[in-house]
């Protein structure tokens, strides 16, 4: 799938985990590192990042749920009102046929 084709929070959360990922990474080159200022950075950087990892995946599982809320609900609306439902698909394809038409 390319990136034009995935929706904005799956690109997100997706950006936001690489982030994390590059941010493990960080904290696993200075692991060598000494020094009571890069120790305490590290931990607080740990911490952070424990925090959005578990905030992250929270976000994910409410946005699937969402989802799912959307799609259920979208389709007991088609299913109690097919008429409604056809009427506003022939409205746009109505439209979208002006549409195209104009630009010929």
């Amino acid at each position: 799938m390319n990136d034009s084709a995935t929706p904005p929070t799956d690109r997100l959360v997706q950006d936001l985990r690489t982030l994390v990922a590059d941010a493990e990474d960080l904290v696993k080159a200075t692991a060598a590192e000494t020094g009571e200022r890069i120790r305490n950075a590290r931990a607080r950087l740990e911490d952070n990042l424990r925090v959005a990892r578990v905030r992250l995946d929270e976000a994910q599982l409410a946005l699937v749920d969402q989802s799912k809320v959307a799609a259920a609900a979208t389709d007991r609306f088609a299913r109690e009102n097919p008429w409604k439902v056809a009427g506003i698909a022939a409205g746009i394809g109505l439209l979208l046929g002006v549409l195209i038409g104009r630009r010929d």
